[in-house]
């Protein structure tokens, strides 16, 4: 089965000086131009290529990695607005890819980065863009668990966090008290399930909660202390990325630990850091 705007494993069933000729289903045969051709290409060989609709609106077939195939998001440059909508580089040279005017949340503008979801148009069965994700998302109950391990797209920043894409299905929330490390529009990582609300929203985690998860970071703080000397210039004040760089973990987290260890009488908890009580 060919899937256009996605990548498809083809057979070169002919060659000629400007290339080959790759065996495309129901649509024919496709051309491969010669620049986007491996090294020793021969006929009945099987090569993965991105497929799309040229400005001829003809099959085409490239090498190149395209930033988002059809069902993915990606972050990508405005590079052009006419009367049609704004066109947006997604790493295919031939062909920027369109995102009607209909399909865009805010205007964009020439010069911008934008989160762009690809999709495949049933009325045109063009390849476009969009930038109106509310319709494509929370179509199904947030049917997660505690703790269990989701893809996450960042979405959108405001003060209350970051807002992330989950699985592709839902919207989901990164509160600052759990972001570590740095994150940005358009990134693509791992996340934690942290609960569900009552209401359906779904609140994230970029690391795995719970007792299990302090123990072994209690552990790592015990350690670390007792290799330098009984001192870290770290606290419940310390930046999330100062935290990050020495742990790899949330300052939420961090602080809990050190809490746990204040409490049960290993460290004390001063302005200039923690210290190791003697005898531990």
């Amino acid at each position: 089965m060919i899937n256009v705007g996605q990548v498809n494993n083809l057979e070169v069933v002919r060659k000629a000086d400007f290339g080959v000729f790759l065996d495309a289903g129901d649509f024919g045969s496709t051309l491969l131009p010669k620049k986007h051709m491996p090294d020793g290409v021969e006929i009945g060989q099987f090569i993965d290529v991105f497929l799309y609709f040229d400005s001829e609106n003809q099959l085409a077939a490239t090498t190149e990695t395209p930033i988002a195939q059809v069902g993915e998001w990606g972050l990508m440059d405005v590079v052009g607005v006419n009367s049609t909508g704004a066109f947006v580089n997604w790493g295919v040279v031939a062909k920027d890819l369109l995102v009607p005017y209909s399909e865009q949340r805010g205007t964009l503008r020439e010069g911008s980065k934008i989160l762009v979801y690809v999709y495949s148009d049933k009325a045109s069965g063009r390849i476009v863009g969009t930038t109106k994700f509310n319709k494509l998302l929370d179509k199904t109950p947030a049917n997660y668990t505690v703790n269990e391990q989701v893809n996450l797209v960042i979405a959108e920043r405001s003060d209350l966090g970051y807002k992330a894409i989950v699985n592709g299905e839902h919207w989901g929330m990164i509160f600052p008290s759990d972001v570590f490390g740095k994150l940005f529009i358009g990134k693509q990582l791992k996340g934690y399930i942290k609960s569900v609300r009552d209401d359906g929203k779904v609140n994230l985690s970029l690391q795995k909660i719970g007792v299990a998860k302090m123990d072994e970071l209690s552990t790592k703080v015990i350690d670390l202390l007792e290799k330098k000397g009984g001192f870290l210039p770290l606290n419940d004040k310390s930046s999330p990325d100062a935290i990050f760089t020495t742990f790899r973990t949330s300052k939420g987290t961090f602080k809990k630990t050190i809490g746990g260890l204040y409490k049960q009488g290993k460290i004390t908890i001063e302005a200039d850091g923690i210290h190791l009580v003697e005898g531990e």
